[in-house]
């Protein structure tokens, strides 16, 4: 690693010119060339003004009031920067929401280029070609040269975060400043994304700042972790040292609030009976949706989304369903809140098939079962007060009118912990763990039976999200409520859910309580997921024996056998050929897997 000092900020303050109060205050640090540094910070610390602060791309609000951020020796601040200094080329940004950053009109490749010859205008076209594909390749995205001309629907979230940081590296950039980038991907993918920065900062000699509001993903990187607290950087110190000897109040808060998944005895609070009928019944529910196919009118491709699922949810249960970025969970959640009907297969609410429900009878039914979605910004409308979003299914329903409307809708708002007087104003101002009680309030204004969570709580950071826990935990005891939460966040549904079920490429391949799936897996992928868990402590579960490259198979064209073949360090010449099917092989853990079968077998004939 070079000594010399590549990025360096002196006494930086950033504001907006109205307002008194910073948000970013006598901020000093300093990166040096080749080397990672980890700045962690909750949700409005101040992680993404500091990362365009340190890239001179602050929004027109705010203002640099005081200091400097000097890049290799000079002031980029303001007008300061001059024209030997440009974003994209000197220090690169890569953001949390790839979906959002690339215009969905046009190839994924084709723009990467076209930002390229706009910070490198001496390469070619040519050149800036081949030099995307290579990264393309680098970042180990499946068939380079055809990605390059595919467009951002057709990658996943795994991918289009890989897409970005080509993005970000492929002008060769000194800095690389990445903002979260981890936090909305499954821990396989995230694993895999933070072993490639690594690798690719080493190996390009990039130095990079990684703000994160997860320690323990700073915990892998394992170099310098700064922290950042209301704008300001309370502590500074080597990864190790600081886990062994944090010197500052907040730093020890922040590490005690990191959840434990191995470590700790608690389980989530169990209140199903496992006697009561299934209040949801999933039967064989298969989904394929048809793609047409590159350069044809009326040629299509099968896209096997869901393939053959089938569970139980119980009353009064926390059921979790995890997997990996484009394994189906999207689509299972659109069939659980049948906003789309399965192709074949049931899904069976209460005893009622929700196939034979004419529409207005499924309005009606509606009422019982209710979706959560992950993205709060996009799932509220900016111009409605929060009043009439709360409101708006019961007049749809007509059930409520005047005062007894209003006092619904304060009383489903007071449930959540939203204070009455926000009702008449717009959401515009609030945060994001405000906007996301906005939507369970929705959702409990029709008094439901069950309640789907799509990834609810993965964008908030872990205080926010354990208030949430703790709000969900309430309302169950008190209204009789069944959740489905659809996660990648392991230690979320390792303190929350009763029951878990691993999907993979469209199946479950494997179905078992808390405590045999966290500490006595049987599947190899579900090993692979707990192996990628980014914790403080000690995994069972060595990455380095079960960490996997790559992503799973297109569902397009799914291999015989197990479709966990291809990827599993297991795996037999059965495996390759025969699809192996869901079976109890423990009372209560179910898994779909021909090694269970052979060791099962091993058994036998030994007894």
């Amino acid at each position: 690693m070079d000594n010399s000092p590549i990025l360096e900020t002196r006494h930086l303050t950033v504001g907006s010119p109205r307002d008194e109060a910073p948000v970013l205050d006598d901020i000093a640090l300093t990166l040096h060339t080749g080397e990672i540094l980890g700045i962690y910070g909750e949700s409005g610390a101040g992680k993404t003004v500091l990362s365009r602060a340190l890239a001179n791309w602050l929004p027109e609000s705010l203002t640099y009031r005081r200091g400097s951020v000097l890049f290799a020796g000079k002031d980029i601040t303001g007008d300061a920067a001059g024209d030997n200094f440009i974003v994209g080329r000197d220090i690169a940004y890569i953001g949390s929401k790839p979906q959002s950053s690339l215009d969905p009109t046009q190839p994924v490749g084709v723009q990467i280029c076209e930002k390229l010859r706009s910070v490198r205008p001496a390469w070619s076209k040519k050149e800036c070609e081949e030099r995307v594909i290579q990264l393309l390749g680098e970042v180990r995205i499946p068939s380079p040269k055809e990605r390059y001309f595919e467009y951002p629907s057709k990658f996943s979230g795994g991918m289009m975060q890989r897409a970005m940081i080509v993005d970000a590296i492929c002008a060769e950039p000194a800095v690389l400043i990445a903002d979260n980038i981890t936090q909305p991907l499954d821990v396989t993918i995230a694993a895999q994304i933070v072993a490639l920065l690594h690798d690719l900062c080493q190996r390009h000699n990039t130095a990079t700042i990684y703000l994160s509001s997860s320690l323990a993903t700073l915990g892998q990187f394992g170099g310098r972790t700064a922290l950042l607290h209301q704008g300001r950087l309370v502590e500074e110190q080597p990864f190790a040292q600081l886990m062994q000897a944090p010197g500052d109040d907040y730093t020890r808060r922040a590490i005690a609030s990191v959840p434990r998944i191995w470590s700790t005895r608690e389980r989530p609070l169990s209140r199903r009976n496992d006697a009561d009928a299934p209040l949801m019944r999933v039967a064989e529910a298969h989904r394929t949706y048809l793609a047409r196919k590159r350069g044809t009118f009326n040629t299509y491709r099968h896209i096997q989304a869901v393939r053959g699922v089938s569970f139980d949810i119980l009353p009064r249960e926390n059921f979790g369903i995890v997997g990996e970025s484009g394994c189906g969970k999207s689509t299972l959640t659109r069939l659980l809140a049948w906003l789309e009907a399965p192709d074949k297969g049931d899904i069976i609410l209460g005893g009622v098939s929700l196939r034979t429900l004419s529409a207005q009878q499924l309005l009606a039914k509606r009422g019982e079962f209710q979706l959560l979605l992950q993205d709060p910004y996009n799932a509220l409308p900016p111009r409605t007060t929060v009043g009439r979003m709360i409101e708006e299914s019961l007049l749809i329903r007509g059930s409520h009118s005047g005062k007894a409307l209003r006092e619904r809708v304060i009383a489903a708002m007071q449930e959540v912990g939203l204070s009455p007087r926000l009702y008449d104003e717009l959401p515009n101002a609030l945060s994001t763990g405000e906007r996301q009680r906005i939507s369970i309030a929705r959702a409990l204004v029709l008094s439901p039976r069950l309640l789907i969570l799509d990834e609810t709580l993965s964008a908030l950071d872990q205080r926010e999200q354990a208030k949430l826990i703790e709000l969900f935990s309430s309302l169950q005891e008190k209204n009789d409520l069944t959740y489905v939460f659809i996660s990648h966040d392991l230690a979320m549904v390792r303190k929350v859910c009763t029951r878990i079920a691993v999907m993979y490429l469209g199946e479950m391949v494997e179905i078992a309580d808390n405590h045999n799936l966290f500490f006595e897996p049987q599947h190899p992928y579900t090993k692979a997921l707990l192996s990628a868990a980014p914790t403080l402590e000690e995994k069972p579960f060595d990455p380095k024996d079960y960490l996997l490259e790559g992503e799973p198979p297109s569902p397009i064209d799914i291999p015989p056998g197990c479709s966990f073949a291809s990827r599993c360090p297991k795996a037999f010449a059965r495996c390759r050929t025969e699809t192996p099917a869901l079976k109890e092989h423990r009372p209560g853990s179910f898994a779909a897997c021909h090694l269970l079968d052979a060791e099962a077998g091993e058994k036998s004939a030994a007894a």
